[in-house]
């Protein structure tokens, strides 16, 4: 009876091997063709201008409120701490100019447009807060768009949020010592988003994603927003 049942066995062991190697191997691990994100099928995504911007022009209204107050919180529409004391709004501008003018760069195909920004907040962090806890670079502004031509609106006016994660602590003197101050944040930041708000995604063929076109950047489809995940005082 023994000698019966391992020869049973045996059978039924050589039986499964057979249909093993009939059929292909299978990974506990393999991922699905359909959980492969899109990236991986298709070539980079790139951000396209739309416009050929010929010029920017940044205001910032003098009726915005300024604080010097070193608190977590001041109430006011522009807190700035990142360079000495002095004319906030003009500082603020300059600012603001710079990083919408690397954001621009190489924008030169499409209708020929000017950019009118009036800026309505630019509230960073103060002293206590940027060496404590961190919190939010607060920017936003209002964006028209004209035709260089006729001067006529095409599009806006309307409102851009440009906030930006502003470190704190060890982090933020680290960063400093580096070089990345709250204005080196503060004006790549406002580069992405004027790229973001004149630009369209499209997806390239699958070449070498270092050849791409002046006046393009490449978007990763899986990135998430700077701030994403951060909560702050503000």
């Amino acid at each position: 009876m023994k000698q019966a049942m391992k020869i049973l066995v045996l059978l039924g062991l050589a039986f499964g091997l057979s249909a093993c190697a009939g059929g292909s191997m299978v990974s506990r691990n393999a991922v699905p063709d359909s959980a492969l994100s899109v990236a991986t099928k298709s070539g980079p995504v790139a951000l396209v201008p739309q416009y050929d911007v010929q010029a920017v022009r940044v205001a910032v209204p003098r009726d915005l409120r300024v604080s010097e107050a070193n608190m977590f919180y001041p109430l006011a529409d522009i807190v700035w701490r990142g360079e000495a004391r002095g004319d906030r709004h003009a500082q603020v501008r300059a600012i603001v100019q710079e990083g919408l003018a690397v954001g621009t760069q190489g924008m030169a195909s499409g209708r020929p447009v000017a950019l009118d920004v009036e800026v309505t907040r630019f509230h960073s962090l103060t002293e206590k807060t940027r060496y404590t806890v961190g919190g939010v670079h607060s920017i936003k502004f209002t964006l028209t768009l004209r035709d260089v031509a006729t001067g006529q609106v095409i599009d806006g006016p309307r409102q851009v949020v440009a906030d930006v994660k502003g470190s704190g602590g060890a982090r933020a003197i680290a960063e400093e010592q580096a070089g990345r101050t709250m204005r080196v944040v503060i004006v790549e930041h406002l580069a992405q988003v004027i790229r973001t708000e004149l630009s369209v995604p499209k997806t390239l063929p699958l070449t070498d994603p270092s050849q791409v076109p002046e006046g393009m950047a490449l978007v990763s489809r899986n990135a998430a927003p700077e701030i994403a995940g951060w909560r702050s005082i503000y």
